[in-house]
């Protein structure tokens, strides 16, 4: 009988736990372009514990607006039933497209199996083999409601459409706190996602969802995803560097902690960057505490909108290069989370820079000793 308990009290990816949210703010000011939430998480009861660096996956639900939209484009009645997998359980319709299945996202597959089910030319010559660009243009930026909207009229039940959909897959956010420092409770910084794209306006189901949707008091499902590679140094003495624009402060907000609560005497620097120091220094106030107490030794902060020119994190990094050289020679470990298509190789380019200038090296050396560094694990990237 035992084990029987201790079973139903694993929670994971496959039975996440109903975390119920005790905080949710706006870390922007007045006036700022971004929302960018701080969200705080009961964990208390679920037997789940975490490290700095790890992530924690929300299981979301699709926006009720695109929901309505989409039934009301295909005239379903939201109370049909509709089977939502091979085992052939049920949903109603309404509660399978917020739920269940992804809708804001188009592949080629969906638009494959669509085909079947219309008469649209213009969708049969978009599937041509020659017109694989085009098509892939198509499917990016664009959801279920454009597909149904643009190639109709459909000769589908809702079970059709349904049954060419993708289950929804949770998302990933970098945890901000540790379970040190907050035991029974985990934090996010959480960007909304929103921008315009084919004349209409598109969220992020996730981000949205917590931004607009969830007040303090509701549940999100939730399960934690172990980061093996990254993770702080196993020595509390070796010195740290972060780079962490925007949301990227995440993970260090969670490491910063963890060091306060271990009393750590390694050192600490921190690049943070953002539009403007007014309203987007997120986390400013426990920043410039951490940095009079001690466990932060520096911190560098880059607002691109302040200045007549556009200052990033890998700017401040340049301007530091002799001191940036001299930590990573004593074996600092150098950590970088955030945007993966354009900061992360930028931040990747310029410490190559800073190690060839300041060690007197050859691009090539360079490029070798930040690969040893990657073998030793001391060059940690979370970059999404």
């Amino acid at each position: 009988m035992q084990t029987q308990t201790t079973l139903e009290k694993t929670y994971s990816r496959t039975n996440p736990f109903q975390a119920k949210v005790l905080k949710n703010v706006n870390l922007n000011g007045a006036g700022s372009s971004k929302e960018t939430r701080h969200i705080e998480l009961s964990l208390k009861e679920s037997g789940l514990t975490y490290n700095p660096g790890d992530a924690l996956g929300i299981f979301p639900s699709n926006d009720p607006e695109l929901v309505a939209a989409i039934l009301e484009e295909m005239k379903w009645d939201d109370e049909t039933l509709v089977e939502i997998n091979k085992q052939g359980e049920t949903l109603s319709l309404k509660d399978a497209l917020t739920n269940h299945f992804e809708i804001t996202l188009l592949s080629k597959k969906i638009l494959q199996g669509a085909a079947a089910f219309t008469e649209s030319g213009e969708l049969q010559k978009l599937l041509l083999v020659e017109n694989m660009a085009q098509l892939k243009e198509y499917t990016n930026g664009r959801d279920l409601l454009d597909m149904l909207r643009d190639f109709g009229p459909w000769k589908a039940s809702a079970q059709d459409i349904v049954s060419l959909l993708r289950k929804m897959t949770a998302r990933l956010y970098s945890i901000a706190s540790s379970n040190a420092a907050h035991p029974d409770e985990v934090h996010l910084t959480i960007g909304a996602v929103r921008y315009t794209a084919h004349d209409r306006l598109r969220k992020g189901v996730c981000s949205v969802q917590v931004a607009e949707r969830t007040q303090e008091g509701d549940t999100l499902p939730v399960f934690v995803q172990p980061n093996k590679h990254f993770h702080l140094p196993e020595s509390g003495e070796t010195d740290i560097i972060m780079v962490g624009p925007g949301t990227g402060i995440a993970p260090f907000r969670s490491f910063i902690e963890e060091r306060a609560v271990r009393k750590t005497s390694g050192r600490a620097w921190l690049f943070f960057g953002d539009q403007h120091a007014a309203t987007d220094y997120l986390y400013q106030s426990e920043l410039e505490q951490y940095q009079k107490d001690g466990v932060l030794t520096k911190v560098d902060t880059a607002f691109s909108r302040d200045g007549a020119e556009k200052v990033y994190v890998q700017h401040r990094m340049m301007q530091n290069s002799k001191e940036l050289f001299a930590w990573l020679q004593s074996g600092a470990y150098f950590f970088v989370c955030g945007d993966k298509q354009y900061m992360a190789k930028d931040v990747h380019n310029t410490l190559i820079e800073v190690i060839e200038k300041e060690g007197g090296m050859t691009r090539e050396y360079a490029e070798a000793y930040l690969n040893d560094m990657q073998e030793q694990g001391r060059y940690q990237r979370d970059v999404y």
